[in-house]
């Protein structure tokens, strides 16, 4: 059953920028903690002209509560804001990427990683606590290529999470659908997903055809290159909590709704 209101230890992030930065020094702080040693894994998070949001993010992985050294990659993809400098101040790896798009972002993340898994995420989402280990713990069985979750969204603009909660019911049928009919790869998000590094690079990281998604093509090329399974985290403490931005992209949840029932 979906959340239908945001939990306390997300919403504790759902803060604006400025407020967030008044607690920098302990973002970074546990960040860095969480980093010592050689990386078990790598968190890719591409951006661009994300200074309102990137600390939502950076301060939800600096309550993450694994035990592994995790590795926080921030692909700076040509912002023209503050974005590079409060990753930096948070004490994440900052790289540049002067190729705009997604795909060049987060095939820069990959090729510069250092952990032998690779975590995707995006700089408009909140992660829990147990996200970490829940994502990567699937991938310590071999037959498994890629593990992927699903996400809830944030009412950013001040609208009711129960608007969002009927979208997502609907969004969840439609997922079913694909994994049991269709392509399950189509339900692979680029902001909650898994991977092994050394498997991505063989299959060319995130490139992909024309008129496809980079997420879901890295799911099917990992598939079939190495003929295992796409493994769906179902857990409820491994939902995210992203924009909803991508629906106002849509004309808004309502219009985004409608649409969605017309398919």
């Amino acid at each position: 059953m979906r959340r239908f209101r945001v939990p306390e230890n997300i919403a504790v992030h759902d803060k604006p920028a400025d407020k967030l930065f008044e607690s920098i020094s302990s973002i970074r702080q546990h960040i860095l903690a969480m980093s010592q040693g050689v990386p078990d894994a790598t968190v890719i998070i591409p951006a661009y002209n994300e200074e309102r949001n990137i600390l939502r993010t950076l301060s939800s992985f600096s309550k993450s509560s694994t035990a592994k050294s995790i590795q926080i990659i921030v692909v700076n993809n040509n912002s023209s804001d503050a974005t590079a400098s409060i990753a930096t101040a948070a004490g994440v790896t900052c790289i540049d990427e002067p190729e705009q798009g997604i795909t060049a972002a987060r095939n820069r993340g990959l090729k510069h990683a250092k952990g032998k898994l690779i975590l995707n995420a995006d700089a408009d989402t909140i992660y829990p606590p147990d996200w970490i280990d829940l994502m990567l713990g699937p991938l310590s069985t071999d037959d498994i290529a890629l593990v992927y979750g699903d996400h809830y969204f944030l009412p950013f603009t001040g609208d009711s999470r129960a608007a969002y909660f009927f979208y997502e019911q609907l969004g969840d049928i439609k997922k079913i659908v694909n994994r049991i009919f269709r392509e399950e790869a189509v339900n692979v998000y680029g902001f909650n997903s898994a991977f092994r590094r050394e498997e991505g690079l063989v299959v060319d990281g995130f490139t992909h055809p024309p008129g496809t998604n980079e997420d879901g093509w890295l799911a099917v090329k990992l598939r079939n290159h190495f003929k295992k399974k796409l493994f769906r985290q179902g857990n409820r403490a491994a939902m995210v909590w992203t924009s909803n931005r991508r629906l106002e992209a849509d004309g808004g949840v309502l219009r985004a709704a409608g649409k969605r029932l017309k398919r």
